[in-house]
């Protein structure tokens, strides 16, 4: 209630409010000043209002008194419950945890007022989880509250929390939240096998590294808690066996670690253990964590392929050993309760194996072929035996052949030597080192000795010292050597092995004589220099070959310049320039010659038709009159002769010489009928060629050669 001193209750003051709800939340009465909630208020909504008042009068609207301010607070009452904002929980403990162990915390929020009262005193209670976990009332930890809980029991726990305000008392709000709690594993169990012996069964041809059978023991906890390690106890047959743990499934996978054999042993016992990896101490007065088992391993009879008494061979043979020689043998053997017999053979691959033979019965190897040691030093190849019984269980054993050497060839240079001497050289002087090599196999120690061939020794020019470590030096022994009286020397040197048999060579050195210095620098050992004292330098040299060069070139040409000239085209005619006669050197067979070439080609078909007589050789009795076919049966020739023959003599670019062509078939009524001699049926004499001046200019020369001597050209038009 709001309440002016200037107030005298006549109505003559007005109250007024302003700030936070007024109008909404809060109003006054302007004339009593009263004020009223008109909703209802929620301390966690809003906990006070902050509002403005003042008196105005009525008649001036002015304010009395200035504006005051006041707090209106809202008084918390209990109507919210306590509410768990981070459920459920999830939480996990050791199993075998102690009684107390901690778990989790869990934590209650009452919006209420904390200030005023207890509607915010929160208290926690189990609902439902006992008697297994525990919770304090008042920070709500939860904890554990019986010991030795096993993971392998149960593993899986669900507690109900309740959170209660008012400190628990009668009447207060509660809210709950779910907790649900694992156990998690430790290594409180030991691996134990389900039974304690194993039986397995094992073919006697399991390869070594298979794996050959498992066994397993369980282990009830999870994890790398759960993580089995197998070992075999040292005792009998162990030695044979290995074992290993399947990561995946915690087996243990025995495999082989040696060949078995059923005649040699039948069958194998030993003991497995199995123990874990990861060990808590907490658990070591429970008892060892391990476990025994006995395996016992049967081995099944199997036919096997032979087997061989090394598992390779290595035999040795001289080079020049004759074809046939048995140089070793290979033995293979069945060890099968039957014993079968053992074939052998050589496993072909390429023509190597070729050089030997093998007796399939007895296992022996001989010679099958010369060998050379210097072509091939070792042979490797591979023999296989089978059982007689079963050819198909084969079995495979390589054998190396090395060849020996025999002292076969004799020792030689090495390299080719380019020995020089000086002109001035003094006796005594080493001019060059050689050494020797030798194709055969050299024995350590072996040495080679030089000397000069018997015809050289006597010669006064070089000698050989032998310095016996296989090198030796070639010495002058004479001063002054001339390159004019003798420029080359050939040496020959005798070397010789100390192998048996001692093998020898003769080798020949070349010493070629040069000019040097005075200190024995080689300046010129080239075949001009011998001339150069005479007074012909090198560049003079040059000249003159130059020179002799230059005549040659000049020689050449003129003569092929003469030989052009033969080639030009003869003109043999003086009266008309344009007229040629071309010569060719190709001679005919003459009138016998029928197989050059195909006469009929040349033959009129008509008179083939008309007369059968050959008309590639010439008539000896027959006489015919020259046959004129009738002028109209020729018009379409004589028009086109005379066409051709209008256009050659007024055309400038015609060229200047008769051209003469020949076709298979002239046709049919020519006036001029067939110009070949071949072709004609009566002889030259016999033959009418004055109308060959009636063909203008450019037949004169044919008309000259066949005409008669009284043809006047003057008549020709």
């Amino acid at each position: 209630k709001l309440h002016s001193d200037l107030d005298k209750g006549v109505g003559t003051v007005k109250y007024t409010l302003s700030g936070d709800g007024a109008g909404t939340v809060f109003t006054i009465d302007e004339t009593t000043g009263d004020i009223h909630a008109i909703r209802s208020l929620d301390r966690e909504e809003k906990p006070f209002y902050t509002l403005r008042a003042q008196a105005v009068d009525v008649d001036t609207k002015k304010p009395l008194e200035p504006e005051s301010e006041f707090i209106i607070k809202v008084q918390d009452i209990n109507d919210n419950e306590p509410k768990f904002l981070d459920g459920p929980y999830v939480a996990s403990v050791p199993e075998m945890s102690p009684v107390g162990a901690y778990v989790l915390q869990v934590k209650a929020t009452d919006a209420d007022d904390p200030t005023y009262g207890n509607s915010a005193r929160v208290v926690y209670s189990i609902l439902q989880g006992q008697p297994y976990f525990s919770i304090d009332p008042k920070t709500g930890v939860i904890r554990t509250a019986l010991p030795n809980m096993d993971r392998e029991v149960k593993e899986q726990y669900q507690v109900l929390i309740q959170a209660k305000d008012m400190g628990g008392q009668l009447g207060g709000l509660a809210g709950t939240t779910t907790v649900n709690i694992t156990l998690t594993d430790v290594n409180d169990n030991p691996p134990r096998f389900p039974k304690s012996i194993f039986h397995l069964k094992v073919p006697e041809t399991s390869h070594v590294g298979s794996a050959i059978g498992r066994i397993r023991a369980v282990d009830p906890d999870f994890g790398k808690n759960a993580e089995i390690e197998y070992n075999i106890v040292p005792g009998d047959g162990g030695n044979l066996f290995d074992i290993t743990t399947d990561e995946y499934t915690q087996e243990g996978v025995i495999k082989l670690k040696k060949p078995l054999d059923f005649e040699t042993k039948k069958a194998y016992t030993f003991k497995v253990e199995a123990s874990n990896l990861h060990l808590d101490h907490r658990f070591h007065s429970v008892g060892p964590f391990k476990d025994t088992a006995t395996v016992k391993i049967n081995v099944l009879d199997m036919d096997e392929p032979p087997v061989f008494s090394k598992p390779t061979y290595t035999m040795e043979v001289y080079e020049d050993t004759p074809v046939g020689t048995i140089i070793g043998a290979v033995t293979a053997q069945d060890l099968d309760a039957g014993s079968s017999s053992v074939r052998y053979f050589m496993d072909w691959k390429n023509d190597v194996d070729s050089y030997f033979t093998i007796d399939a019965t007895e296992g022996t190897i001989a010679t099958n072929e010369l060998l050379d040691r210097e072509s091939t030093a070792q042979y490797n190849f591979s023999i296989i035996a089978s059982k007689v019984s079963n050819p198909l269980l084969t079995s495979k054993v390589n054998v190396i052949i090395n060849v020996l050497d025999v002292n076969e060839f004799p020792p030689e240079i090495s390299v080719p030597y380019e020995t020089s001497v000086c002109e001035n050289a003094k006796p005594g002087q080493v001019i060059q080192t050689i050494t020797a090599a030798d194709k055969d196999l050299s024995p350590a120690g072996q040495r080679f000795s030089f000397k000069l061939s018997s015809e050289a020794s006597n010669k006064p020019n070089f000698t050989v010292h032998d310095y016996r470590n296989n090198t030796a030096g070639i010495e002058t022994r004479r001063s002054g050597y001339s390159r004019r009286q003798q420029e080359l020397y050939f040496l020959p040197v005798v070397i010789e092995d100390s192998s048996y048999p001692v093998q020898s060579s003769t080798n020949t050195l070349t010493i070629r004589v040069c000019r040097c210095d005075s200190d024995g620098t080689i300046q010129s050992c080239n075949v001009e220099a011998i001339f150069l004292p005479v007074g012909l330098s090198t560049g003079a040299l040059i000249a003159i070959l130059l020179c002799i060069v230059i005549l040659l070139v000049i020689v050449v040409l003129y003569v092929a310049l003469r030989r052009q000239k033969k080639k030009d085209t003869l003109m043999t005619s003086k009266e008309d320039i344009r007229d040629n006669v071309i010569h060719y050197d190709d001679e005919g067979g003459g009138e016998e010659d029928t197989q050059a070439f195909d006469i009929g080609a040349l033959r009129n078909p008509k008179v083939i038709e008309d007369n059968k007589i050959r008309r590639d050789i010439k008539p000896d009795t027959l006489r015919f009159t020259r046959h004129r076919p009738p002028a109209e049966d020729n018009t379409d020739i004589r028009d086109f002769i005379n066409q051709r023959l209008q256009e050659n003599d007024v055309d400038p670019s015609a060229p200047p010489y008769d051209s003469l062509a020949t076709y298979a078939y002239e046709g049919n009524g020519s006036v001029a009928e067939s110009l070949s001699s071949i072709d004609s049926l009566t002889t030259e004499a016999d033959q009418d060629y004055d109308y060959l001046s009636d063909w203008g200019p450019r037949f004169k020369i044919l008309a000259d050669m066949f005409g008669e001597e009284s043809y006047n050209p003057d008549k020709v038009t």
